[in-house]
């Protein structure tokens, strides 16, 4: 008699979801009542489905707050990884679930687990996801401002490149460095090319270089169109004396309304820039 075997499953397969169990799919949706039921009859909250994928994995990937606590409680372990590497914090970084991610740090979840070249830190996560306060608490359990990611870099050059401005902001003041490269592209590069004013004054602000070339000798107003405000910005910082770009913006708008062609004379600033300045 012929014995069957289990078919092998492979990534993209359409019929692998067929293995997720009850478990999985109480955890995914939020079914709290349910799942503490299953848990009660026996059911073990570390089974793996396709990918590697845990219970844990699911009810972070969608921010099951319930959900992640029941299996937490009940002994799930906390830095489970799938085929990827990913972690259930990694998950929960990317939803911007603040409680999810909370929950798993008091239960001891690496901050910092070890990063392999499919893998992304649970702060580079969190970037993507642009919720600044995840982003300061992965911060403040020490989480790391280099860690390296193959495709962006590090987390800045994540938040830039995504448009996370609060995590910009929440990145530099924890002292990440504003000009480390990856590939020669800083995150001044990123927010160039995402033409986002105000990211590119705050890192300007915290020491980028406006100079720096990447791979492609590229700076990056090179990665902005002429005349757009992330432009003008831009050639504004490259034409203006540092003493003078280190007033405040406040200041120097009004220093520039009540003498803007004395400023336009002495200093060459063209006046589309002036403009510019004015009035946004």
């Amino acid at each position: 008699m012929e014995i069957e075997t289990a078919r092998p499953y492979f990534f993209g397969d359409i019929g692998c979801w067929s293995e997720r169990t009850e478990v999985h799919k109480a955890a995914s949706e939020g079914h709290a009542a349910q799942l503490q039921q299953l848990i009660q009859n026996g059911a073990s909250v570390n089974i793996v489905a396709v990918d590697s994928i845990t219970p844990l994995h699911e009810a972070c990937e969608r921010g099951q707050t319930q959900c992640v606590r029941l299996l937490l409680d009940a002994g799930a372990h906390v830095d489970a990884r799938n085929t990827d590497g990913s972690t259930p914090l990694c998950e929960a970084c990317s939803v911007g679930s603040f409680d999810c991610v909370r929950m798993l740090l008091e239960h001891g979840a690496k901050v910092n687990p070890t990063l392999s070249s499919r893998t992304t830190s649970p702060l580079h996560e969190a970037c993507m996801g642009g919720n600044a306060d995840v982003v300061r608490i992965m911060i403040a359990k020490g989480a790391s401002l280099e860690a390296y990611d193959l495709y962006y870099g590090t987390p800045l050059h994540v938040a830039c490149a995504n448009q996370r401005t609060d995590c910009v902001k929440a990145l530099l003041n924890a002292g990440a460095k504003v000009n480390y490269a990856r590939l020669h592209k800083t995150a001044l590069h990123h927010a160039a090319k995402v033409k986002c004013v105000d990211m590119i004054e705050m890192l300007v602000e915290f020491g980028a270089n406006v100079f720096a070339k990447d791979k492609n000798n590229k700076k990056p107003i090179d990665y902005t169109e002429p005349g757009s405000a992330a432009a003008l910005c831009l050639e504004f910082y490259e034409n203006t004396p540092l003493s003078l770009q280190q007033l405040s913006r406040v200041a120097l708008r009004t220093m520039l309304g009540t003498r803007a062609l004395e400023v336009v004379v002495q200093l060459d600033i063209p006046k589309q820039i002036i403009s510019f300045l004015c009035y946004h």
